[in-house]
């Protein structure tokens, strides 16, 4: 794994595996905290982008050898944004999934182990882009800040 964030840029190329995937998010959720973001963004980012990175893992590179996957942060003053790249099989429907959460109107030990995650990103995600191009998927999530307030 290779990390790099300066002038308020990230750059983050790691396999597609459950172990590599948690040390990429723990580099994230450092690097999120040496930018100084306001504390409720940095923890919806934080959860957007593991939940985002595990579908990667779990999905787009199943029944596939691990590829790499490549995160990409960009913030300034209005927010952050965070592309993340991979070459596993795209989204279904080439579109990001409405993350409608699975029924929780159940007894607690038929509660589903999933089908919340694309409901916690679009939820925590001011914006959401997705698009395959030349077999690489790209994920774009943003995170606005709210505007600082004048001084009088």
């Amino acid at each position: 794994m290779t990390t790099n964030f300066q002038n308020c840029r990230l750059d983050l190329s790691f396999e597609a595996s459950e172990s590599e995937a948690s040390r990429a998010i723990a580099a994230v959720h450092h690097s999120l905290m040496k930018l100084g973001l306001p504390a409720d963004r940095h923890g919806d980012a934080k959860i957007a982008i593991a939940e985002a990175v595990n579908n990667v893992v779990e999905h787009a590179y199943a029944g596939l050898p691990p590829g790499q996957v490549q995160l990409q942060g960009f913030a300034d003053i209005r927010g952050l944004e965070i592309r993340i790249l991979d070459s596993g099989k795209p989204l279904p429907g080439l579109r990001v999934p409405d993350g409608i959460p699975a029924s929780v109107d159940t007894s607690i030990g038929n509660l589903p182990e999933g089908g919340f995650g694309w409901f916690m990103i679009r939820k925590l995600s001011d914006d959401i882009q997705y698009e395959r191009r030349s077999g690489q998927n790209r994920l774009s999530l943003w995170f606005y800040f709210p505007a600082p307030e004048e001084v009088p």
